[in-house]
């Protein structure tokens, strides 16, 4: 029998699971969509049983088949997503608030100059609604059943992954990657803190210990599997991403591209002080109590964006067809998008920002519009590499995700990145987790030894210059400006 590695990706818009040899080749992959629901204006919430079947049903598909002993599972997951459930009978007692909801903007607003400056000090973060403290703030205030559970000592809080690890048998708990990104905790610390816990009104009691993100932590079981899973690695989708696409040394740089595009620069062991300018410190990972730490950026809005046009504008029938419409055009005919369905995240930090179509005239069709939506990702992206560039050595963009199949996109990523772009595994993020499994598990001696193990595309160069660059991205954030003002 083979030795074999398990990813699990639970991701915003869909599960995969994928099944690797012990060099990191796919060897059998499952995937289930989990659709987003929008009940009010700016809320976007999951339903928790169906994001737990979708896991369920996606190993099911796996284990069915497989032709080996699973020496180690890897399990990412969504973030900043947060939910709340009962700890005796395991009742969700919320749905799943995801990051992109942005109803916690009153819990932030609410805070007096004090206790502002204090979550911006002790967290690293600044002040928006994609973050996780004040979604369960919003829980904690506004949920009757929630505040019930609390005052009875049977509320848990968490993130997706600790929802999804306790129903499994896995235990109630997260990583440190994770706490870094939820506010209520000083990134890198072993255990939430109090002074964020009151801010927020959060009980230390009804949130997750905090433990590694990769070693012996425990197992997954469900009736529809034929075997018990041994959990080797528990991470953010994001940080699984950066494992995934070999940035486990100081300097690489990624780029993950599906829901949103979020940029992680590997900075090493040392906590990155100082002014990142819209950038914020996030732990990598926990692995035998060593942190690693990165400079996160993210995008919130990029292949919802294209599916925002396709299926719901109608531009075409779906998103590869919206791609192909790109394609066909030789540039946006003076069309700029500004994608910000769900806010504008780093380096501008405007949650009240929306969607902005500018440019129209009569001889716009919608081939214009889609070429304007990719190049706009791609500046979008370029405005946190400019601030990367800053901080550490980008020689090479590595990039991963579904859009990364497009070619379209990733000329235009060179160009205003100003930067070689990189493409490697289409789903670094389940291969990051399930390499990172396999450092916790033994299997292999180090992170570094995940790097030689993966794929790496042919780099596509930039074709502009220097000067092209700087006057266009000019032009980029006086149309930012002017969107985010309307």
């Amino acid at each position: 029998m083979s030795e074999l590695l398990l990813g699990i990706d639970e991701g915003t818009s869909a599960v995969k699971a994928v099944l690797y040899d012990g060099d990191l080749r796919t060897v059998a992959e499952a995937r289930r969509e989990k659709p987003l629901s929008h009940p009010r204006s700016g809320w976007v919430e999951q339903d928790p049983e169906a994001v737990l079947v979708a896991v369920v049903d996606a190993v099911a598909e796996l284990l069915r088949d497989a032709d080996g002993e699973i020496m180690a599972c890897g399990l990412d997951h969504q973030g900043e997503s947060v939910m709340a459930w009962d700890a005796e009978s395991g009742d969700p007692l919320t749905p799943i608030v995801t990051w992109q909801d942005k109803r916690s903007q009153e819990v932030l607003d609410a805070l007096d100059g004090d206790a502002a400056g204090l979550v911006r000090e002790r967290s690293k973060l600044p002040l928006d609604p994609y973050f996780s403290a004040g979604k369960l703030a919003w829980l904690l205030r506004n949920d009757e059943r929630v505040a019930s559970a609390v005052e009875a000592g049977t509320a848990r809080l968490g993130t997706v992954d600790a929802w999804l690890t306790d129903m499994l048998g896995g235990g109630y708990a997260t990583d440190l990657s994770t706490a870094s990104r939820t506010q209520l905790a000083v990134p890198g610390e072993p255990d939430w803190d109090t002074e964020l816990l009151d801010v927020f009104g959060v009980p230390h009691s009804a949130l997750p210990p905090l433990v590694d993100s990769a070693g012996e932590l425990g197992e997954l079981r469900h009736p529809d599997w034929p075997r018990a899973l041994p959990l080797r690695a528990r991470v953010v989708d994001q940080q699984a991403a950066l494992a995934g696409a070999g940035c486990v040394e100081p300097g690489r740089v990624k780029a993950t591209y599906g829901t949103g595009v979020f940029v992680l620069a590997n900075v090493g062991e040392s906590f990155p002080g100082g002014d990142a300018e819209g950038l914020f410190p996030t732990v990598a990972w926990r692995i035998d109590g060593k942190v690693e730490f990165a400079l996160d950026g993210g995008v919130f809005t990029a292949g919802e964006l294209l599916n925002w046009l396709s299926r719901d504008l109608g531009l075409a029938a779906d998103a590869p067809a919206l791609a192909a419409l790109a394609a066909e055009v030789e540039d946006s005919h003076g069309v700029r998008v500004l994608p910000a369905l769900a806010g504008l995240g780093a380096p501008w930090w405007r949650p009240d920002a929306h969607a902005v179509v500018a440019g129209l005239t009569a001889g716009a069709r919608p081939g214009h519009i889609a070429r304007a939506a990719l190049e706009s990702i791609a500046w979008r992206v370029a405005d946190i590499l400019a601030v990367v560039s800053e901080h550490t050595s980008l020689d090479v963009l590595r990039v991963d995700g579904g859009l990364t199949r497009d070619p379209l996109l990733l000329q235009p990523q060179a160009d205003t990145g100003g930067v070689p772009v990189q493409p490697g595994a289409v789903d670094a993020t389940a291969a990051g987790s399930a390499a990172l499994a396999a450092v916790g598990a033994g299997v292999w001696g180090s992170t570094a030894e995940i790097a030689e193990r993966l794929p790496a595309g042919e780099r596509v160069e930039p074709k502009r210059d220097d000067a092209w660059r700087k006057r266009e991205h000019a032009a980029w954030r006086e149309f930012v400006s002017a969107a985010v003002a309307l």
